[in-house]
């Protein structure tokens, strides 16, 4: 099929799957099969890998991320597979990205109450390029170890990101002005989930990683 063919109803079909595929709760799967407390229930209550890291159990944790991740990579793949290789429009490109993760956000599955997105948008940009999601990921870990607060870490990685996308222009790859938008789109988002984050980060209250649920 061929990009400029992809016709309005394909395209609301491939935004719409994109948005059911982040919209599997992946804290919630991991939790139950791993015979653990329902993340919604203690700690943020924010159904993702760093509330699930509070029980203790760091191999749900760490599955956790994995699935959220991998569904916002998944969800691009997919439609480009079914689009046809590199043949997917940008503009289409950019909005299934927005999707899968708006889907993370404010899944169906849970009546629209979804985690803050993080590792589901690291999926995304890993999608579009490879080279884009390590140096997002890096700049994670780096504001991660030094300050040891998670929300911190993601709120730096979501400014940078465009920010890479942009400046990598033209060394790494092209920059499409749809994807862009689609980047600060989902950076504003993440901002907005973590303004609980950012009272707290500016009271000296804010949680740090590793720290367990009360009892």
């Amino acid at each position: 099929m061929a990009g400029d063919s992809i016709n309005l109803i394909t395209s609301i079909g491939l935004i719409a799957l994109a948005y059911l595929i982040g919209s599997i709760p992946f804290a919630v799967v991991v939790s139950k099969l791993m015979g653990l407390q329902d993340p919604r229930t203690y700690g943020s209550k924010n159904p993702g890998a760093t509330n699930v890291l509070r029980t203790g159990n760091k191999a749900a944790a760490l599955l956790t991320l994995l699935g959220d991740a991998f569904k916002g990579w998944f969800a691009l793949w997919l439609a480009h597979r079914l689009a046809g290789a590199g043949n997917l429009p940008s503009a289409l490109e950019g909005a299934v990205a927005v999707a899968v993760f708006l889907g993370h956000v404010y899944p169906i599955f849970l009546r629209f109450q979804g985690g803050k997105g993080v590792a589901t948008a690291l999926g995304v940009l890993f999608a579009l390029q490879p080279w884009l999601g390590l140096a997002t990921a890096l700049t994670w870990l780096i504001i991660a170890v030094f300050f040891r607060y998670s929300s911190l870490a993601s709120l730096v990685a979501a400014l940078f990101a465009p920010v890479y996308y942009v400046f990598g222009s033209g060394v790494w790859w092209y920059a499409q002005a749809p994807v862009t938008a689609a980047l600060v789109v989902i950076g504003g988002f993440l901002y907005w989930r973590h303004r609980a984050n950012i009272a707290r980060l500016m009271r000296g209250t804010e949680t740090k990683i590793g720290s367990k649920k009360k009892a």
